[in-house]
């Protein structure tokens, strides 16, 4: 199936509806949605009007204009035509609405007369003058857009925050990937105690909700209820677990990355395991007013809505990060909120620093973390294997929460910063859709300052499909200047060696070899390299595993 462009659905009543309107009705009706209801004498809102309600000689001699009448039903019909157009989609909840108003006085004058308009309230959040409502018939919201369309600010659908569509698969190469096991924390570079990461500060846990477990410790966990509950017991709803457990988890067999840190759980899906993008949004502004300041959502959509991105920016205007994932469905696009610009998302890699087959890519990708075969909690004190961007995201919660503490006076917004710009460069060089600024690396944000550490890397293997060439990137993740490294490559034809120039902490270098296509298309199983990068005498590595890297160009 063809991917579906994210869309913003919002009506802006305001502007295009009234507009609608003038274009349909005589001039000197275009006073606004709300005409009928306030001119005196005036026909009630939604009914065409009587014949005393014109000027001039037709009122004077009692005559009706039926052309009138009839651009009053045309009007009424295609605002009902929108409305459906808006409301009847695919992959959003039937017969709801999300409304908001363009001032106080309007949203709780809406709320007053909803009920005896025929419109439910399923819930509100006041700080948005948002509303949330529910509708035998459509026809109903109609009338009351035609009463008060100028109080009106946007209507729209309120779409199922889980994967209503897989978009067209991305063609990747076929690829082995390797499971990290107990090995995420090594992987990011995490040595010794670590178990004071994260104190201090509250990662909020938005999704099926967490259970209690020995991996949590005693008084890490508390429990927020906007409506949810606390915690399901279906098959699926040890997926919050395992997601709090991976940002924060205590025990051996569970570890998370900032087990110091304090877990706020907010469920946010329903019975039948699905959220929706009113009930996430909800969340995020209970989770930010408890005082959260890392938020996790390891959830998405591939629509977005106004009421998201107003949460969104609610959550970021006062001081706190949203960090979701890219989603699983090997797609060129997002799933939202990580595909919103202010969302910290975050795509999956495996054990050797693959991109994972089924993370899904976007020019808006911010990093990308493990993914692939982490060990962690469930339901009932059970330990399961984890696949999925949506336990990247909470990697990178936990990370952000452990810079935080262990950088005293570092907001969120700039732990996560320097998390961004220390990453490991991964595929081609620089950033990219597949793995943003790179794959986390938190040893070396943790350590940058030291000056007397070195760390250079082989960063990635990458085939350029514009060039021919294999890329081998190599990267200086030290505390300062390394001089004298030299790279050594083997492939199916022999070995060849390259001088790498000086590169400063944090740069990168690329060597770039043609690709025999005449060896390629020879080779049943394509051609392998291997390089080994060779540091100047007396420097010590911290990482010697990562100066090595092995990767096979398939025949096309």
């Amino acid at each position: 199936m063809k991917p579906r462009v994210a869309q913003l659905l919002p009506l802006i009543l305001g502007g295009m509806l009234a507009g609608l309107l003038l274009l349909v009705l005589p001039r000197d009706w275009g006073r606004g949605w709300g005409f009928w209801a306030d001119r005196r004498g005036g026909a009630p809102p939604g009914e065409p009007p009587k014949p005393s309600q014109r000027g001039g000689e037709q009122a004077a001699s009692g005559a009706f204009d039926f052309s009138l009448a009839q651009q009053w039903s045309d009007a009424a019909s295609r605002i009902l035509a929108l409305l459906k157009e808006r409301l009847e989609v695919k992959g959003a909840r039937d017969h709801e609405a999300l409304l908001s108003f363009k001032t106080e006085e309007a949203y709780r004058d809406f709320l007053a007369r909803a009920a005896a308009a025929g419109l439910r309230v399923v819930d509100q959040l006041d700080g948005f003058r948002l509303a949330r409502v529910s509708y035998d018939d459509l026809g109903a919201l109609q009338r009351d857009l035609l009463g008060h369309a100028s109080g009106y600010g946007e209507v729209g659908a309120n779409y199922y925050a889980y994967l209503p569509d897989t978009p067209a698969k991305e063609e990747r190469a076929a690829q082995q990937e390797v499971a990290f096991g107990d090995g995420m924390l090594p992987f990011l570079g995490v040595t010794g105690d670590h178990s004071r990461w994260g104190q201090g500060v509250t990662i909020a846990i938005l999704d099926s909700g967490v259970a209690a477990d020995a991996t949590f410790g005693s008084g890490r966990l508390r429990y927020l209820d906007i409506g949810q509950g606390f915690l399901g017991s279906g098959e699926g709803d040890g997926h919050g677990t395992a997601v709090a457990a991976l940002a924060l988890g205590e025990a051996g067999d569970a570890m998370g990355v900032a087990p110091g840190a304090q877990a706020l759980s907010i469920k946010v899906t329903g019975a039948d395991g699905t959220s929706d993008l009113f009930t996430l949004a909800k969340g995020i502004q209970t989770a930010v007013d408890a005082g959260a300041q890392v938020i996790n959502i390891s959830l998405g959509a591939y629509q977005n809505s106004t009421v998201l991105a107003e949460a969104i920016g609610y959550a970021v205007g006062r001081g706190a990060v949203i960090v979701a994932p890219s989603g699983n469905d090997q797609a060129a696009q997002m799933t939202w909120p990580a595909a919103d610009p202010r969302v910290i998302s975050v795509g999956a890699v495996d054990a050797v620093e693959q991109q994972a087959s089924f993370s899904n890519s976007g020019d808006n990708l911010k990093i990308t973390a493990p993914g692939y075969g982490i060990n962690t909690a469930w339901l009932n004190g059970e330990r399961v294997v984890f696949d999925g961007t949506s336990g990247s995201a909470p990697i990178v919660a936990g990370a952000v929460a452990a810079m935080m503490s262990e950088n005293p006076g570092l907001s969120a917004s700039q732990a996560w910063e320097v998390l961004q710009q220390y990453s490991s460069d991964g595929g081609a060089p620089g950033a990219d859709a597949a793995y943003g600024s790179g794959i986390l690396n938190l040893g070396w944000a943790m350590n940058r300052g030291e000056v007397a550490r070195v760390d250079t890397a082989v960063s990635s293997h990458y085939f350029n499909n514009q060039t021919g060439q294999m890329e081998f990137v190599i990267q200086n993740r030290s505390g300062s200047v390394v001089s004298g490294m030299n790279l050594s490559i083997t492939d199916n034809l022999g070995q060849s060696a390259y001088v790498v120039p000086p590169l400063a902490p944090g740069a990168t270098s690329t060597v770039a070899v043609p690709v025999n296509q005449l060896e390629l298309s020879r080779s049943a199983n394509g051609i392998s390299y291997r390089s080994q990068l060779i540091n100047p005498a007396g420097a010590v590595d911290v990482q010697p595993a990562n100066n090595q890297k092995a990767s096979t160009v398939a025949p096309r």
